[in-house]
């Protein structure tokens, strides 16, 4: 199976210099864990609710501190034809919850940690 099997509704996105109260609005709004900061154009970073929790908890405020000064700027990518897997492998050995899936280089989907869970949960095959 391959992971653009994964790939669910359209990327969601914030500007750089979008707050990170606006990320967290947008991360409820959507009901989903990270956002990509920048544009599937032009991805600049990732910054997911951990990112978020470690920035409040370090005391900085979320209404004046931009998405751009706490996004993970290592990103993990996997092409569309990456077997789930190949995406779960890469996801443990870089200790990354989130991985951006392209296509002829374009940023076409996430896929989360716990969409891979999910399948697996789901999976017939003991794993």
């Amino acid at each position: 199976m391959t992971i653009d099997s994964l790939i669910g509704d359209d990327v969601v996105t914030v500007a750089d210099d979008a707050s990170l109260l606006d990320v967290a609005q947008t991360l409820t709004g959507a009901d989903i864990s990270a956002v990509v900061v920048g544009s599937p154009g032009s991805v600049t970073g990732v910054v997911s609710e951990r990112d978020i929790v470690r920035a409040v908890a370090e005391g900085t405020d979320p209404a004046t501190t931009l998405a751009k000064s706490v996004a993970s700027t290592t990103i993990v990518w996997a092409d569309v034809a990456t077997s789930v897997g190949d995406v779960a492998e890469q996801m443990m050995e870089q200790w990354v919850r989130h991985v951006l899936v392209e296509k002829d280089g374009g940023l076409v989907g996430i896929v989360s940690a716990r969409d891979l869970l999910g399948l697996y949960a789901s999976s017939d095959d003991d794993v």
